[in-house]
Order: C-alpha cells, then structure tokens, then sequence
C-alpha cells in the first residue's frame, strides 16, 4: 500500500511509520520539518495548497495526525496554535483530496477520547457516550479541549470527499516504551517514589497499548465497513489510584506518594503543562471496534504495564552495553 501521514514527525507518526515501513509498504511523512527518515518525508506547510498534494494523489491511506502538541500550557497563543494546526490542516487535506482525480480511498484522521464527559458513572461508547462541553463546575481547560475536538471532527466529515471513506479516531492515551511522552513521564515519577494516587484517585484513566494501537489501524484500514466516529481505548479503563498501583507494581515499587490536586495543578504550573491528563475522568471503550470483531492484545493495564516495563528495561540494557562496548 501507499500510505500517506500528515503530520508523522511525532511520536505517533513515527510508531505508525516504522510498522508499516517494516512491512513493506510505502510510506510518505509530511511534515513542516524536512528530516532524514528511511521514509519519505515532503515538506507542508499545514495550511495551504502545494506540491505535498501530489503524494496523496492515488494513494490507498491518508493517515492525518497533524496538530501542535497539547503538552503545554493554555495561554491565548499556545491555544490559537492548538486549534488552527488542527482545523487549518484538515481543511486543506480535505481541499486538496476534493480536486483529485485518484483521491485516497480511506482517511483516518486523529481525534481524541477527550472529547466526551467527565464521567465517573459510566462508560463511553460511540453510540451511547456523552460529548463534553459546558459541564456545570468544569474548568476552561476542559472546555477548550472538546471545543477543539469537536470543531476538528466537524472540518474532518465536513470534507467533500463523496470517494473517500474516512474514520475519526477518537483515541485514548497511547503507552509507549519511548523515552518520552505519558508513560515514560509517569513511570518517572513512580521510580522517584511519587507514583500514588492522583487528586481523589477515583477518576478515570482510559488508555491503549502501542501494539493495539498500531493493531486497529490496520483493522480500520482492512475493514472497509467501519467508518464515522472510532474509540481507540482499552476494554477495561480504570481509575487512577488502581492505575498508579498496577504501574508502581510493574516498576517493583511498593510506596508512592499521593498528590493532592493542588499539587498536580502546581507541578503542571511548574512543568509548562496543563493538569487535565490526570485529573478529568476518562471512562472510555472501543465499542465499535470490538463489536466488529477486533481483539486487543493487551485488554487489561496489568499486563500492559508489565510488558511496556519489561521494553524500557530491555532498551536500557541494549543502551548499557553499547556504551560499554565503546
């Protein structure tokens, strides 16, 4: 196949690059950075028609994950940039497959499972869930990122591309063994004996292995009756003081210390970020894609963790002896 991915320089994009460059496909990366990658890699601007049109012509996948990265804090300008590198993306994608010839036959677009409730009552499917937005009592923060996640999904099916089937994938957290993002942050603060609860610990946290992640993808591509709206999200969420214990368990750490909310709200101050990852409720499952027949690997955090731990302790030991050898 030719797949094409918008925005594949992150974390997400190179998981997605390297598997299907590894199977043998023909991936093309655009990016607003022009890098050396041992895939293709065509210079976009996000925003306006150009010559990166020219990979999409004829190809079977358009995967768009473009948007500037939400690890940060919510000032005026940063939110600007979160919302137009999203919207302004999408549309143009959306612009340039509606004057193809040979447009994509399928566009996965990224999406968010943010983008329903705080819900510690219930689950959330695609067809019973609950979107957010101006829950009495929920902060600004909040609101703002279901705002984006709406509007995103809005410029997505609001694309005239009557050939192209498209899918929004409403994905949870994706763990990965990388040296950067959500698990590594929160495997580092269990190792410093800090992996406790979150605030009251009883909210939600809905997540997705890299592997299954990687899985529904290439179940999305392959099954061409799903499309709409698609949770990507682990059967069994949990909430975040059972979470923090199964990591600190697959760390080999018996103690860690709780943070209250103000605390959370001070070291997202402190780190640039904001505090919505951990503390708003995300009680999210996949219900189309199971109900389609799609099986995780890694259905529960337990087992999740572990393995992701056991890849962290494998790189720092492939890194070790390297130096060694030296």
């Amino acid at each position: 196949m030719r797949i094409v991915i918008p925005g594949g320089s992150g974390q997400v994009g190179s998981l997605l690059s390297r598997h299907f460059q590894a199977e043998g496909h023909a991936v093309t990366v655009l990016s607003r950075r022009v890098f050396p990658a041992p895939w293709n890699v065509v210079a976009w601007d996000g925003k306006s028609a150009g010559a990166w049109a020219e990979a999409l012509e004829g190809c079977d996948v358009c995967i768009n994950l473009a948007g500037r990265s939400v690890n940060c804090r919510y000032t005026p300008e940063r939110r600007r940039e979160i919302y137009d590198s999203r919207i302004e993306s999408t549309r143009a994608l959306g612009a340039a497959m509606a004057g193809m010839t040979d447009p994509p036959r399928l566009w996965l677009n990224a999406s968010t499972a943010t983008i329903y409730r705080h819900a510690l009552d219930r689950a959330m499917d695609e067809a019973t869930g609950e979107l957010g937005g101006g829950e009495r009592g929920a902060p600004d923060t909040w609101n703002f990122s279901i705002k984006v996640a709406k509007d995103w999904e809005a410029a997505f099916f609001g694309a005239a591309t009557p050939r192209t089937r498209k899918v929004a994938m409403r994905s949870a957290v994706i763990m990965t063994a990388d040296p950067s993002g959500p698990f590594a942050l929160l495997s580092t603060l269990v190792r410093l004996g800090l992996g406790g609860a979150n605030g009251s610990g009883k909210q939600f946290v809905s997540w997705v292995h890299a592997a299954d992640f990687v899985r529904a993808v290439e179940w999305l591509i392959l099954n061409e009756g799903l499309e709409g709206a698609v949770n990507i999200a682990s059967p069994h969420p949990l909430p975040n003081r059972a979470f923090m214990r199964e990591l600190r368990a697959a760390w080999g750490k018996r103690v860690g210390l709780p943070a209250t909310e103000w605390m959370i709200e001070a070291a997202a101050l402190v780190m640039r970020t904001e505090s919505e990852l951990v503390l708003k409720s995300r009680q999210v499952v996949a219900g189309r894609l199971m109900g389609a027949g799609f099986r995780f690997e890694f259905p529960e955090w337990r087992e999740a963790a572990r393995d992701l731990v056991g890849q962290c302790r494998a790189a720092a030991a492939h890194a070790s002896q390297e130096i060694s050898e030296r």
